[in-house]
């Protein structure tokens, strides 16, 4: 099979048919979402954090080396600020009179939904450039590296679907955007069969950019709905909820890391090059 079948075929793996396990959660019935939502979206702030510290700037960091680490944090903030406007456009957008509540106990407003989907496009796109990138030094570890995005991004889509729903989107939408969304994975990885030279450089700060969209919606919308409920009985179930999202991406992480290395490590230890104090 040619090389670039085999990266379109397994960058939809690790795309679509992550968001279409995780759509499973879109199948609860509308009458048990005022219990199960606000459950979901303790379980997407631990999620969208720890993809965020956890797998995204680590692994920026890494790729442009410690001493230019100011650089990929600086695009942090950059991306923070960025969408602190854009979401202001938004928000300017859809309330077009006077002054408008956009945070209540019943939803967030719907430019939450449209952060997580474009901070989440950016990140499928970074996925799919590793996963061509994976393919054109080994074919067997571009089918692990594949793999391995499928299983992580499970719970992070997950989380994903949890915001949307609470921001007013529709089953159907919802499965729609996020679907738009995991296309970028396959854009991501054609591009990168034809040009990985010059998206190379460029990499880290995709990483960086996708890592301030997750933490701008847990700190700016996801934090402040928490807060609403202020019972103990709540505040326990929302620390359960979020250790869970926690854990469970720490665990997939740890897991396809572990078994990405067992399987990469014949092509790559006499490649790696000495670290220069």
């Amino acid at each position: 099979m040619n090389l670039l079948l085999w990266i379109v075929v397994f960058t939809l793996i690790g795309g679509v048919l992550s968001v279409l396990a995780a759509s499973l959660f879109l199948m609860i019935p509308d009458r048990h979402h005022p219990r199960v939502l606000p459950h979901g979206i303790s379980f997407a702030l631990g999620a969208l954090l720890s993809v965020a510290f956890l797998d995204l700037l680590p692994h920026a960091v890494e790729t442009v080396g410690v001493e230019r680490s100011d650089t990929v944090f600086a695009a942090v903030l950059v991306g923070i600020l960025g969408l602190f406007l854009l979401e202001k456009l938004l928000l300017w957008r859809h309330c077009h009179a006077g002054d408008c509540e956009t945070h209540t106990d019943e939803h967030f407003h719907q430019p939450a939904g449209t952060l997580i989907v474009l901070g989440d496009g950016i990140h499928n796109f970074v996925d799919g450039v590793l996963i061509a990138a994976a393919f054109l030094t080994d074919l067997h570890l571009g089918v692990v590296t594949s793999l391995a995005v499928f299983a992580h991004e499970i719970p992070q889509e997950v989380g994903d679907f949890a915001i949307l729903l609470k921001s007013g989107y529709s089953r159907a939408k919802a499965l729609l955007y996020n679907l738009l969304s995991s296309l970028a994975t396959l854009l991501g990885g054609v591009l990168a069969y034809y040009s990985l030279e010059n998206l190379r450089e460029a990499l880290p700060y995709f990483l960086a950019l996708a890592a301030s969209s997750f933490v701008y919606v847990a700190v700016a919308d996801l934090i402040p709905s928490l807060h609403h409920r202020t019972n103990a009985s709540a505040a326990f179930q929302q620390i359960a909820m979020i250790s869970a999202g926690v854990l469970l991406v720490f665990s997939a992480h740890a897991y396809t890391e572990e078994f990405h290395k067992d399987h990469s490590r014949p092509a790559v230890s006499s490649e790696r090059p000495a670290i220069v104090p």
